[in-house]
């Protein structure tokens, strides 16, 4: 899967939270201001359907798009992607990290555990 760029995933996140929706309907949700011009956040649209993260359906001219790529399967490859990348693709490596750098405690390392082991 593709990697996303910084501006391109945080139009994705907008697409993934509306649902199909329209550009006019991405550029509410943005929370900057000035708002971005319609323009600019269309192109980034476009750019996420060559990519296959999302599709449309036209109306006449309007254009309703929607999400193609689930919001589990992107993070799914991107936490791959960070644990191959920097962790040579060891799951042990990154919590050991995350422990270390004090992200995760003892008590919730141990939650997480027995959650995937109930849903084993």
């Amino acid at each position: 899967m593709q990697k996303l760029t910084k501006a391109e995933e945080e139009i994705m996140q907008l697409i993934w939270q509306l649902g199909p929706c329209t550009v006019s309907q991405v550029i509410d949700l943005i929370e900057e201001e000035p708002k971005p011009p319609h323009s600019s956040i269309s192109s980034i649209v476009r750019i996420l359907e060559k990519k296959g993260f999302v599709d449309h359906k036209a109306y006449g001219r309007t254009y309703e798009y929607f999400p193609i790529v689930s919001k589990e399967e992107y993070s799914g490859s991107t936490v791959k992607s960070l644990i191959n990348d920097y962790f040579e693709g060891s799951v042990k490596s990154l919590v050991s990290f995350l422990v270390k750098q004090e992200k995760v405690d003892k008590d919730e390392l141990m939650k997480i555990l027995n959650e995937s082991d109930k849903k084993r």
